[in-house]
């Protein structure tokens, strides 16, 4: 999209990568930044909704737009939490930051927000300070696995489709319970192959590899029995699984919507941008419910 996939994809093929643990090759270059996320911020503000949030919305009417779904998303991943305000909260890839800035402007949070892509870290500043929240909005350039963070500091820990992008589940979830005080919540929603039979049949065809390479450098998508494995083997109690399938093909589809509308500023990104992004939603979108799931999992440390 921006001239960087051709690079990304000759890294990605450099030998003696390390493998995921489902066996992808993952190279340094490719691990220690997302292409994808490096873009123009005023890319993604041409087809996202003004919070810039770049996951699933929740739509509770027929005539919700993009914009409402969004902050209609935020405030029920609040009341998963349990919010109630003040509380101490970890954004684990937090994206634009529309996490961090909602939380700390309706629930008077203090947040922190982790990304390896520093223009997302410029943005967010900026929108912290144009909102009188920046003594409420904290962000730190890195992974998540590799950062420095307090133990049992946090009430409670996010990701919001950022542990696709995380080689190590088992080991992200150890980490966020290490970080959450006792009782504290996590809240991961994802998108996931629907069973391991679907990842076995799917997760080498020419769509899969283009949106993990071509679009992200990285990305590893999951049965959702994975995930909770992994969050129960990490000492969390599970509280609910709720599926957003639905509500996701409705997400992407207004994406879509707003990319053909911006088509032409899109394209000043560089030549073929609209449509690369198009093929990339087209391909999401087209899994839906056949090949891949979209689940919220929240948990609770209970120990």
């Amino acid at each position: 999209m921006s001239g960087q996939a051709p690079q990304a994809a000759a890294q990605r093929h450099h030998g003696g990568a390390p493998l995921t643990p489902h066996g992808h090759s993952v190279s340094a270059p490719v691990a220690d930044t997302n292409q994808h996320y490096d873009l123009d911020p005023d890319l993604f503000g041409e087809f996202l909704d003004p919070l810039r949030k770049y996951s699933s919305g929740l739509y509770l009417s027929d005539t919700d737009t993009l914009e409402q779904a969004q902050r209609q998303k935020l405030t029920w991943v609040a009341g998963r939490l349990g919010l109630r305000g003040g509380e101490k909260l970890l954004d684990a890839g937090c994206g634009w930051g529309s996490l961090i800035l909602f939380m700390a402007a309706e629930f008077e949070c203090d947040t922190l927000g982790i990304s390896p892509a520093p223009r997302q870290h410029e943005y967010i500043a900026g929108q912290a300070a144009a909102r009188g929240l920046t003594g409420r909005v904290h962000t730190r350039v890195g992974h998540f696995e590799r950062i420095d963070l307090p133990q049992k500091h946090f009430d409670a820990v996010t990701m919001l489709g950022s542990i696709v992008h995380m080689p190590d589940a088992p080991a992200v979830l150890r980490r966020a319970r290490a970080a959450l005080r006792r009782g504290g919540m996590l809240y991961v929603s994802e998108s996931c192959f629907r069973n391991e039979k679907a990842r076995t049949a799917f997760d080498d065809r020419d769509g899969t590899r283009f949106i993990r390479g071509d679009i992200f450098g990285f990305g590893e998508l999951r049965p959702l029995s994975e995930l909770v494995a992994a969050a129960e083997d990490a000492g969390f109690s599970v509280v609910a699984v709720d599926d957003l399938t639905d509500h996701y093909r409705r997400t992407i589809d207004d994406w879509i919507a707003n990319v053909d509308a911006a088509a032409d500023r899109i394209e000043a990104h560089g030549a073929g941008s609209a449509a690369h992004l198009r093929r990339y939603l087209e391909i999401a979108n087209a899994g839906w419910g056949y090949t891949t799931k979209h689940y919220a999992l929240t948990c609770r440390n209970g120990r």
